[in-house]
């Protein structure tokens, strides 16, 4: 009796744990994507997430990858229980989360800010889901500014003829590139910088984040610059199978990453200071009307196609309207 009555005392928090959680309390795998791998800032968050959720009662086992399309692949077959990829990446799994990194759609990183709020609202938590997958966070990359080759290249009619580095699997970013005239080069995760850095294209679009770790100041060189105008802003999302996971848990984990929102800005603004000052330029102001103008018109072709959820431009507009409601943008009503 004394020996089964141990037994008991030792069983108890695994009884807890089951009321709670559910049967399945064994580590559920994410699998994150970092250009760095295990050395990498997104791992690192990673590493703290991991830590987080075990006082919540799940175990984190971690697996980084430094190609996203594996990553992505895998979670998509199955093997992960979780996965961190880019927005861009994640549209396949979620249009509504995965147009938030649409061209032009946010202006700047208080916008940006205001829309990781909304999203974190357990009122768009249905919008969160879609069959099997549920986004259980998203959390800021950076703008996404171009990159030159030759500081010349300050327009888009410059910008006409010139090579640009495009994702192989966004056709999106094709469509753009060829609406300006320009060549678009196919690319990936994993060599999209070195062609940059090789001189085997003139133009890239990128986030400060990776400047220092993929080199990118070797494809500026002397003559390049990286102009001051956001082309979109880029997310992360974390990325789950809901069903392996307690109920409730991807809000959980939306309210624990708007909580981080701060220190993702913060790494942001602090790798965006080590640039040197020298490689900014600024695009004429006579030239950014008609680029917003290009981007909207852009952001409705796209919706059109089907790659864009009209959902979530609509909410980027209001933010972006909160802001700055005498805009052009704001006083019609095609988005």
């Amino acid at each position: 009796m004394a020996t089964s009555g141990a037994r008991n005392i030792r069983m108890w928090p695994l009884l807890v744990m089951t009321t709670l959680f559910g049967e399945n309390v064994q580590a559920q795998l994410f699998c994150v994507f970092d250009p760095m791998g295990t050395q990498g800032q997104v791992f690192a968050i990673a590493r703290d997430y991991q830590f987080i959720a075990k006082t919540w009662g799940v175990d984190i086992e971690l697996k980084a990858y430094t190609d996203e399309r594996v990553a992505a692949e895998d979670f998509k077959a199955g093997q992960c229980d979780g996965v961190a990829i880019t927005g861009l990446r994640a549209r396949q799994f979620n249009q509504f989360t995965g147009t938030i990194d649409a061209v032009g759609a946010i202006p700047d990183y208080t916008a940006m800010r205001k829309v990781i709020e909304v999203l974190s609202s357990p009122k768009l938590a249905p919008y969160m889901v879609n069959g099997a997958y549920e986004v259980a966070g998203v959390v800021p990359l950076g703008a996404a500014y171009p990159f030159v080759n030759d500081r010349r290249i300050n327009t888009l009619a410059k910008a006409a003829g010139k090579k640009i580095v495009v994702m192989d699997w966004d056709k999106t970013q094709a469509m753009l590139v060829q609406q300006i005239g320009a060549q678009p080069v196919a690319s990936d995760i994993t060599n999209f910088a070195s062609k940059f850095n090789n001189g085997q294209v003139d133009i890239i679009i990128a986030p400060i984040l990776v400047y220092e770790a993929l080199e990118l100041y070797r494809g500026l060189g002397s003559k390049g610059g990286i102009a001051r105008f956001p082309v979109a802003q880029l997310t992360g999302q974390l990325l789950i199978r809901h069903e392996r996971f307690p109920p409730g848990f991807g809000q959980r984990v939306r309210d624990y990453i708007r909580g981080q929102v701060p220190r993702a800005f913060g790494m942001i603004r602090n790798e965006e200071k080590q640039v040197k000052s020298s490689y900014w330029m600024n695009i004429p102001l006579e030239d950014r009307e008609g680029y917003v103008l290009m981007m909207r018109e852009a952001r409705l072709m796209l919706v059109r196609e089907g790659f864009y959820d009209r959902r979530m431009l609509n909410i980027l507009k209001r933010v972006r309207c909160s802001q700055n409601p005498a805009d052009d943008d704001c006083v019609v009503a095609v988005e």
